[in-house]
Order: structure tokens, then sequence, then C-alpha cells
């Protein structure tokens, strides 16, 4: 989880690598818990169908083209979006992330301390 800025606020425990985001979002609620405090959630389409409390792009049907409307949408969204995707590169630029092959217990306590230390950059 990301302010609107990219500044990290919040990393999950690990899950498994399959585990889809949705799935893991639902399984940490934190989609419920952003509705009930209030806080709009603005996500990627992994996210389509999670609830209305989520806005994500519109996706081009098949066969079909998005109208001028759903492609400034689409924008407008993604520019929203580019500080927090930022914000999860940054993340991902911590090495031990791309070479772990631990447990995701152990990468919990690993996550939190990278989490730490980006609190306090």
């Amino acid at each position: 989880v990301t302010d609107p800025g990219g500044r990290l606020l919040w990393l999950s425990p690990a899950l498994p690598g399959r585990t889809h985001d949705l799935t893991a979002a639902r399984t940490h609620r934190i989609i419920r818990i952003c509705e009930r405090q209030g806080v709009p959630i603005v996500a990627d389409l992994a996210y389509q169908g999670a609830g209305p409390w989520l806005t994500t792009a519109i996706k081009r049907k098949p066969l079909q083209e998005l109208t001028p409307t759903d492609k400034t949408r689409n924008r407008a969204l993604a520019a929203a979006r580019a500080p927090v995707e930022r914000g999860l590169a940054r993340l991902k630029s911590w090495r031990i992330f791309r070479r772990s092959r631990c447990s995701p217990n152990r990468m919990t306590s690993i996550a939190k301390a990278v989490l730490t230390l980006e609190l306090q950059r």
C-alpha cells in the first residue's frame, strides 16, 4: 500500500508467489479496511470486479475499441497510479526481493525491515 505520492505505507505478510493480487488483497482485507476508513483505492486491471470501492481502468472488449472518453479516463487513472508504480519499483530495486529464494515467513521479516528502512529515507 502506498500513498498517492508513491511512499510505501504498508507491506503485507508474504504469500506464495503464485497468489493473485486480488486474492492477496482479500486475504489481508485491504479493500474492506480502506472502505471502512473512507480511503479510495485506484488499482490496476488485476483488481477489476473487486467491488465499487475500487477504481480500475476500463478493459477493452474483444473486437471493440474503447471510446475516446474511456481512453481519457484510462490515461487519467494511469497518471494517478504512476507515483504508486514508482514506489513499488523502488521497493523492487532492493536486491533481496529479486534474488531471494527463502520461505514466505522469512521474507515477511525481511520485508518489514526494508519497509522500515524505506520510511527513514
